[in-house]
């Protein structure tokens, strides 16, 4: 695998959402099953089109990882669980960074691994809510890239 940033066609909308299901049950074990089912039509029918999407394929031409951005803000960063650890992220961060502009991100406080991934890239807390976007109780922290 090459790590090779790719664009994303709609018709490839169904697989970013099972991507993005498979990323969430391994690393969102705080969301109910209610919320996931509440998110994957909106992810479908309307965040896909809210967003630049770019993603990373394996050798199969499957989807491994996904960034989705807007108003230089990562508003989705979901890898499949068989391929984290891999660089896969990063590389999609650094495009973003790079190459869209990024300089924010909001991570659910307790997604762990993510709060700590962003630290590590060079994002530190500048606010937090406690709720987030949706109005579900999901505590918010506001990242900033320090430049």
């Amino acid at each position: 695998m090459k790590n090779e940033i790719d664009s994303i066609k709609k018709t490839e909308y169904q697989e970013v959402v099972e991507l993005w299901e498979a990323s969430v049950r391994a690393t969102h074990h705080f969301l109910k099953e209610e919320d996931i089912e509440y998110f994957k039509p909106l992810i479908l029918n309307t965040f896909l089109d809210a967003v630049e999407l770019k993603c990373i394929k394996n050798n199969d031409g499957k989807i491994v990882g996904f960034i989705g951005v807007a108003d230089k803000n990562v508003e989705m960063l979901f890898i499949h669980p068989e391929y984290r650890g891999k660089r896969i992220g990063k590389t999609l961060l650094d495009y973003s960074i790079n190459q869209l502009g990024v300089t924010k991100v909001d991570v659910n406080e307790q997604n762990e691994q993510a709060v700590g991934f962003y630290k590590h890239r060079g994002f530190q807390i500048i606010n937090r809510s406690e709720l987030d976007a949706s109005g579900k109780p999901y505590p918010t922290l506001h990242m900033e890239l320090n430049k």
